[in-house]
């Protein structure tokens, strides 16, 4: 299967040849508990459990040892107003089970030291709003500044 289509024979100097998968696969965070070295994928339709072995094998050189796929329905919902039905695209996730001796842990998105500059821009935070407090409090019985009330 490719994405480009040639035609067979062309008069003169031969045509280059670009034969590209029509699949793809997207690295998934499951939403359940799995075990260590079992990773989820969402594919494309068309893929079978052969194909997503294969592409992982040939083209990044992961040993799979089992593939299962399943098909997630897409959520329908009906229009209040019209009442028309609409439906979300379906997905097919696989997962790969990888060897034992092989553990696969999510990528970290937001390591250790983002997670300290996000407490350090809290306490900052928390510093400017303690310090305006002061300087409303210090500003609201100032003498000579007529306020709302005053006569």
């Amino acid at each position: 299967m490719s994405t480009r289509w040639y035609p067979i024979y062309q008069r003169g100097n031969p045509q280059l040849r670009v034969f590209l998968p029509n699949f793809w696969l997207k690295l998934v965070r499951p939403e359940h508990e799995q075990p260590a070295n079992v990773v989820q994928f969402a594919c494309s339709m068309e893929m079978t459990r052969h194909d997503v072995k294969n592409y992982l094998q040939k083209i990044y050189k992961v040993p799979v040892v089992n593939v299962r796929t399943r098909i997630a329905l897409g959520n329908t919902k009906r229009d209040l107003v019209l009442g028309y039905i609409t439906k979300e695209d379906d997905t097919k996730y696989a997962y790969v089970t990888l060897p034992n001796t092989m553990k696969f842990e999510f990528p970290d998105m937001f390591p250790t030291d983002a997670k300290q500059k996000i407490e350090d821009d809290k306490k900052s935070l928390d510093d400017a709003k303690k310090n305006h407090k002061k300087f409303l409090d210090k500003n609201k019985d100032r003498a000579g500044t007529p306020g709302w009330f005053s006569i």
